[in-house]
C-alpha cells in the first residue's frame, strides 16, 4: 500500500475474520515495532504477544468485556519495561535506578512509539488493529496475567488480525485546531466551537446511529457530544478510581522511587 493510504486509511476494528496471522506476517509487525525511536537507543519496553485462547478468555475481563479480545487471533501488549536495563546495569556493574515516574514516562513513550510502528505495519500488511484503553485503567490485572515482573507495567494494547469488517474512517480534528506555530496559542471561545463543530455533528450522529447508544443518551437526558464524553464515557469518578489503580501499580511495580516526593 502506498504510505499515506496507510495512514489516512486507518480505522479501528471490532471484528475478525478466524484466520491466524502467520508468524512471517508477525514479524514483519515487530521488526517494524522494533525499528521505533527510542530514548537513548535504550528501548525500554517489552511487547507480549498473546495467541493462547485460554489466556485471552482470562483477559477478556479486564479488557472490559471487548469482543475483539477473544475474536482477534492475536493480541499486542506493549509494556514499560526497565527490567532488562536494569538486569544488563547489575550485570556489567554500574549504577542500578530507573525505578522511579520519569523512568516509567520514559519507557511508557517507548513503548507507545514501538505500538504506532507496529500498527503502520500491520495495517500496511492488510491487518487491522483495534486500540484498547483498557490495557492502562486495568494495567494491574492485566500485568498480573501476562506475570510481569518489577519495573514493568503494561501501556498500550490492541488486537491484531484480518479485519471482517469496515466501518467508515472516523473524523478528526481540523489541522488549524492541532497546530500550534512557534508558541502555544490559547484558544477563544469561538475557535473551540469552530473546531469542534463537525466533530460535535458527526459524534452526535454516530451515537443515533446505533440503538443502544441512542437509548443510553435519551436514558440520561444527554444534549450534546461534550455531555456524552464527560457524563457517559469518561466520568470523573472512573478517571479517579483508575488513576489510583495505575499509581498503585506504579508503586508496586518499583516506578515510584521519588525521594523527598514520595
Amino acid at each position: 500500500m502506498e504510505f499515506n493510504d496507510v495512514i489516512h486509511g486507518h480505522r479501528s476494528i471490532r471484528q475478525y475474520e478466524d484466520r491466524e496471522v502467520s508468524q512471517e506476517v508477525l514479524d514483519q509487525v515487530l521488526n517494524a515495532g522494533i525499528r521505533a525511536s527510542s530514548s537513548g537507543n535504550m528501548q525500554s519496553y517489552s511487547i507480549v504477544v498473546t495467541r493462547d485462547k485460554e489466556l485471552r478468555r482470562k483477559l477478556y475481563t479486564p479488557h472490559m468485556d471487548q469482543s475483539m479480545v477473544l475474536d482477534a487471533p492475536v493480541l499486542l501488549t506493549f509494556c514499560a519495561d526497565f527490567n532488562r536495563m536494569r538486569r544488563w546495569l547489575e550485570l556489567n556493574e554500574a549504577p542500578v535506578h530507573f525505578d522511579n515516574f520519569m523512568s516509567f514516562m520514559i519507557g511508557a513513550i517507548d513503548a507507545t512509539l514501538a505500538s504506532q510502528n507496529c500498527a503502520l505495519a500491520a495495517e500496511n500488511a492488510g491487518l487491522g488493529i483495534c486500540y484498547m484503553g483498557s490495557t492502562l485503567a486495568n494495567c494491574d490485572q492485566i500485568g498480573e496475567l501476562l506475570n510481569l515482573p518489577p519495573n514493568v507495567v503494561p501501556v498500550v494494547g490492541y488486537s491484531l488480525g484480518y479485519p471482517a469488517e469496515s466501518p467508515p474512517v472516523r473524523d478528526r480534528l481540523p489541522q488549524q485546531g492541532l497546530v500550534h506555530y512557534e508558541q502555544y496559542e490559547d484558544y477563544t471561545d469561538e475557535r473551540i466551537l469552530d473546531i469542534y463543530a463537525d466533530r460535535n455533528e458527526k459524534g452526535w450522529q454516530r451515537y443515533m446511529d446505533v440503538p443502544q447508544l441512542k437509548e443510553m443518551t435519551e436514558r440520561l437526558g444527554l444534549k450534546n457530544l461534550a455531555q456524552i464524553y464527560t457524563i457517559a464515557k469518561y466520568t470523573k469518578e472512573s478517571h479517579l478510581g483508575y488513576s489510583q489503580t495505575v499509581l498503585d501499580y506504579l508503586d508496586k511495580q518499583n516506578f515510584m522511587q521519588n525521594g523527598d516526593s514520595q
